[in-house]
């Protein structure tokens, strides 16, 4: 009898402890929105540009483009698609308007392949407040379909994060929002943090980068039991570089494009002619 009550102690302060751990986490992923949105100092055009994304060993692992219109209405639209070597596929396009401030209007998110853990469809609409999120943990798995309403912040910025580095006043520091697919819509707040300048070669020119590290706020407490029951990354890895000239201009990114996902490298390639001179068109 006495052992069989030692042992309901036992069992019963496990229990306790599992719930406080569960209460540490559950809210892991949030907290509460309320910075400023990022004011419009470079105000966005139409770009085309192509992307590789490499490992952080420098070995190719796909391609992509990135194609930004301004629509009539004067929103725009920027879509960035990336094709992997393994068949994986990360497809990311943002409706946002630039009207003194940036703000993200509409996203669209569809990650999947074997370079992601979790195979996302997902869609949100700031006007109408719907979410619809389409996710599968692993191709055995079956596939769940979420819907529901979400109230973004001013300042949630999903595929927009570049935008808001280039608009920072000089030496400035930023926290933004960042919406998270868990698969369940989580907004969390990132930091984006000048660490200081490097030098980058343009052809025979050189010019000062910004270094910018995301940080995601979530307290020591939470990030530890987050990395400890595996819900987040061992190193959380953002870096990003900024050519902070006049018109600013994007040079690499590193970190995943899946909160779990690894790590990778994204960087400009420019388009360069195939033809030898020989081969070229003569002039009329």
């Amino acid at each position: 009898m006495i052992l069989s009550q030692r042992i309901s102690v036992a069992c019963c302060r496990a229990c306790t402890v599992f719930a406080i751990m569960v209460m540490v986490i559950a809210p892991l992923m949030y907290s509460p929105a309320g910075a400023a949105p990022v004011a419009v100092r470079a105000a966005e055009g139409a770009i085309h540009g192509y992307l590789l994304v490499r490992s952080l060993v420098g070995e190719t692992m796909g391609q992509g483009e990135l194609i930004q219109v301004v629509k009539e209405d004067g929103l725009v639209e920027s879509h960035a698609v990336f094709h992997f070597k393994d068949g994986s596929l990360h497809d990311e396009k943002v409706v946002f308007s630039q009207k003194r401030v940036f703000t993200m209007i509409r996203y669209y998110l569809v990650q999947r392949g074997p370079l992601f853990p979790e195979q996302i469809d997902a869609s949100v609409d700031r006007e109408t407040g719907q979410y619809t999120v389409r996710s599968q943990a692993g191709k055995d798995e079956k596939e769940k379909v979420l819907t529901g309403h979400l109230d973004l912040p001013t300042d949630v910025y999903n595929g927009m994060l570049v935008v808001a580095l280039k608009n920072l006043l000089s030496g400035a520091d930023e926290m933004v929002s960042f919406l998270v697919f868990t698969p369940v819509p989580e907004i969390f707040k990132l930091r984006l943090l000048l660490m200081g300048e490097q030098t980058v070669r343009i052809g025979n020119l050189s010019r000062k980068a910004s270094l910018y590290v995301f940080k995601p706020q979530i307290g020591k407490v939470r990030e530890f039991f987050g990395k400890f029951f595996g819900k987040l990354p061992a190193d959380f890895h953002y870096d990003c570089w900024i050519v902070a000239d006049e018109v600013p201009s994007f040079v690499q990114f590193e970190g995943p494009l899946q909160l779990m996902g690894p790590i990778v490298r994204i960087e400009l390639v420019s388009p360069r002619l195939t033809v030898k001179p020989e081969d070229k068109i003569p002039a009329n």
